[in-house]
């Protein structure tokens, strides 16, 4: 993989990284709220539903860390979990927020591109 498509797809991973820990430890604190629009008692009501959405960025993210590690052995991994980051970008911007089409589904495609042109 070329550098670019490496540096991108670590980018997505530490991305899911932070989602992780948005959602998984700060949901209920004010910068957690403050990321996602929320009052206190919805976060209250709702912090377990969102570890576990935490939960599963965590895996995107190590799976493309797996893929990264992997390096070009490993480029079928990286664009699965590109591809996993994507759709979830897309339905996410569909269902939840525009803005997760932006922070969540544009840098996964770009990192597929990159992935598979490289």
């Amino acid at each position: 993989m070329s550098l670019a498509a490496h540096l991108v797809v670590a980018l997505v991973a530490l991305l899911h990284i932070w989602f992780l820990v948005l959602e998984m430890f700060l949901w209920t604190r004010p910068s957690g709220r403050r990321a996602f629009g929320l009052t206190k008692e919805f976060a209250e009501q709702s912090k377990a539903l969102a570890a576990n959405q935490g939960l599963y960025n965590g895996f995107l993210a190590a799976g493309l860390l797996w893929g990264l590690w992997l390096g070009d052995a490993g480029r079928a991994i990286t664009l699965f979990f590109l591809g996993c980051v994507l759709l979830a970008g897309l339905f996410g911007g569909l269902t939840a927020s525009r803005k997760i089409l932006w922070i969540q589904g544009l840098p996964a495609l770009i990192g597929l591109v990159l992935v598979a042109l490289a």
